[in-house]
């Protein structure tokens, strides 16, 4: 189906639009309003000119039609954003390494020495690696506790680039030389414009692929959530159904870290505010 790219212009229109949006929203809770249209129609255009659609409406019924559901994956990839970089938003990884750690490496004394940190929309894996490089930081590497770091995300082609492990060198630009040096490798010839994590960091992540706005699978409480920059995407509805099943997967102290642009104002919610994104049961 995918073949001769079609470079003649693609309309968009209001019912075609609208179909697009619903469907989205239906599937994954992503609210597309009218300042996302462009966006709809560059980044789905692409898909259709590949595939030699002649409208937005046919490669709608084509994704409708797809009883695989393969190019519904594709779909949702293409309209996903998913910048990104490492330790991004500092002061949530301050505050993971130097007190949320410490308290509950302290309240666990003697009990349960495991680590369960969820990273829910994780993209191309930066965060997810972060997380697991300031428990690292915090720890030491012979330290007994077992930490493991969850990363979903809605996007394969994002997960598959985490899965990976290797990222443009301006994602650790940020960063000491002497986290770079001890937490990545760095490429040469073709490759030297590239660092890959390396694998006592990556071993400690899992990732999978996970729709938020469906039912949650988990059999045993997170110590700590991150969900950052994702909320942004939803309705006040979808945040709020959001924000109760994160607290639910949540154990006793455990703490929910959203983006600094993002807030829990207006949603009704049983969280104890700790100070600005930061949040606990």
């Amino acid at each position: 189906m995918f073949n001769v790219p079609n470079l003649q212009p693609l309309e968009l229109t209001d019912s075609e639009f609208e179909r697009i949006s619903r469907f989205v929203y239906d599937r994954c809770g992503i609210n597309l309003n009218e300042g996302k249209r462009e966006l709809v129609r560059a980044r789905l255009g692409k898909r259709i000119r590949k595939g030699q659609f002649k409208s937005f409406q046919d490669y709608y019924q084509y994704v409708i039609d797809d009883d695989t559901g393969r190019e519904i994956i594709h779909l949702l990839d293409s309209i996903s954003t998913n910048y990104t970089f490492f330790f991004r938003e500092q002061k949530h990884f301050d505050y993971l390494r130097f007190e949320f750690l410490p308290e509950l490496m302290d309240r666990k004394q003697g009990k349960d020495h495991s680590i369960r940190i969820w990273s829910a929309g994780c993209s191309s894996g930066e965060e997810p690696y972060s997380i697991v490089i300031s428990i690292m930081e915090m720890m030491g590497s012979h330290c007994p506790w077992e930490a493991s770091v969850l990363g979903t995300d809605l996007s394969t082609r994002m997960l598959g680039v985490a899965e990976s492990g290797v990222f443009h060198r301006d994602k650790t630009q940020s960063l000491p030389q002497a986290v770079v040096a001890k937490y990545f490798l760095r490429g040469d010839h073709q490759w030297q414009d590239y660092v890959k994590i390396k694998d006592e960091v990556k071993k400690k992540v899992r990732l999978e692929r996970l729709n938020l706005i469906e039912p949650f699978y988990f059999k045993k409480p997170f110590d700590c959530i991150f969900c950052r920059n994702v909320m942004i995407y939803f309705d006040k509805k979808t945040q709020s159904d959001l924000v109760r099943r994160l607290y639910e997967c949540l154990a006793p102290g455990g703490t929910l870290l959203i983006g600094h642009s993002e807030s829990l104002t207006g949603i009704v919610h049983p969280f104890t505010y700790v100070r600005p994104a930061i949040y606990r049961k």
